[in-house]
């Protein structure tokens, strides 16, 4: 009897310790419209642009690339210089679809995939994460390159060397 009381327990304080670890970077709940249109107007006023990345917290990728750019300082000071940052929810609960339809259908390249929007919430890109990967993560070069491809800066012609 004691090794069964034992044994719950032990199982008890695994799935516990298992839940407490869940990430919680999606909302399911939240309105993806509204909260795309005040980051949109955040960067307006911040001369940033949008970082969309949808994905879930079902999504091993997405956890992973969110830890690797907030983890490392050179890629999370780039990407908050220049990006205002919103995780959209794709899963069971909530697909989105009226807003993944506006995307032009992002999920079709897996999870997580980026969109860029500009200060006025137009979309200028959508990219595949697949792209991104080395091994079992990603590659923080490509990472880099991916987000100064899409900065204002680099999307500015004022920035553009200008040849003689």
């Amino acid at each position: 009897m004691k090794k069964l009381i034992l044994i719950a327990f032990v199982l008890l304080f695994a799935f516990g310790a298992n839940a407490q670890d869940k990430p919680n970077l999606y909302n399911p709940a939240a309105s993806a419209r509204a909260e795309i249109n005040a980051a949109v107007k955040q960067a307006a006023s911040q001369h940033k642009n949008v970082l969309l990345q949808i994905g879930g917290n079902w999504c091993s990728w997405c956890i992973r690339f969110n830890n690797q750019v907030t983890a490392d300082s050179t890629l999370n000071t780039y990407m908050n210089k220049n990006y205002i940052v919103l995780h959209v929810n794709y899963s069971q609960e909530n697909t989105n679809d009226a807003l993944m339809a506006s995307l032009g259908y992002p999920q079709r390249f897996g999870f997580p995939v980026f969109i860029i929007l500009d200060d006025k919430g137009n979309r200028l890109h959508t990219q595949n994460s697949e792209y991104l990967e080395e091994g079992k993560g990603y590659n923080k070069n490509k990472i880099l390159e991916f987000f100064k491809g899409w900065s204002p800066e680099a999307l500015d012609p004022k920035s553009y060397n200008k040849t003689k």
